[in-house]
């Protein structure tokens, strides 16, 4: 079980907070010899496989390392731009590894702003008046918990279906939020939150839910007065 991430998104759509806990990512290594019997094509600055998956490699994973030395989008750590590197014989066999590459700061602020939309329209077609918008999201890989606040702030946790807590916890972010941002008088409203203690005791709380399957409140860390 797991927590793999957990984001903080504004009134407005904008991301004010996102940690990643926890990524599992499937990684697949091959040597090749040439020439290269994948088709390798670059999209939004990666180098990903478009056709020929196969041993592990799919359609869609990213070159995350050449020769054990890790990539840089579309060029080698070097410098040089991977695609013409890889037509040169002289620099086979060639060890690549495949994987699914970690999303961008770009593409977190970009999620965030799609499911603030996709929050609103769920809300817009409730039958019922008032309704309280995406509580829950459920694939079979990682279940998306979401509580909104009066304010219209969103607190969204990406966890293992299989993660108990997840509603506690949420309240619990809360909780830190409106006492080590809200209540800090150099924090402005809406803004990204880039504070000490609101991380340690938001990291803290994470551990502990992953920690036990099934805890009460008050195993979660509590704030110190000071």
């Amino acid at each position: 079980m797991a927590i793999f991430s957990v984001y903080v998104v504004n009134k407005a759509g904008g991301l004010i907070y996102q940690y990643d806990n926890y990524v599992p990512r499937a990684e697949v290594e091959k040597t090749f010899s040439f020439p290269l019997d994948l088709v390798l094509k670059i999209y939004d600055e990666k180098l990903v496989v478009s056709f020929g998956q196969r041993d592990g490699i799919r359609v869609g994973h990213a070159v995350l390392s050449i020769n054990g030395v890790d990539v840089n989008g579309k060029y080698t750590a070097e410098g040089k731009d991977i695609l013409e590197y890889l037509k040169d014989p002289a620099n086979y066999p060639v060890s690549i590894k495949f994987g699914r590459p970690r999303l961008s700061s770009n593409e977190k602020l970009m999620l965030a702003s799609m499911f603030h939309s996709l929050f609103a329209i769920g809300s817009q077609l409730s039958p019922e008046v008032g309704s309280s918008g995406i509580e829950m999201l459920e694939t079979d890989v990682f279940k998306l918990h979401c509580f909104q606040t009066l304010t219209g702030i969103k607190f969204i946790v990406l966890a293992d279906p299989r993660q108990s807590g997840i509603d506690a916890l949420l309240r619990k972010i809360y909780e830190i939020y409106s006492d080590f941002a809200l209540k800090n008088p150099f924090y402005s409203l809406e803004m990204p939150i880039r504070f000490v203690f609101f991380f340690f005791f938001f990291t803290i709380t994470i551990h502990t839910v992953m920690s036990f399957a099934c805890f009460p409140i008050c195993c979660l860390p509590q704030r110190c007065c000071v």
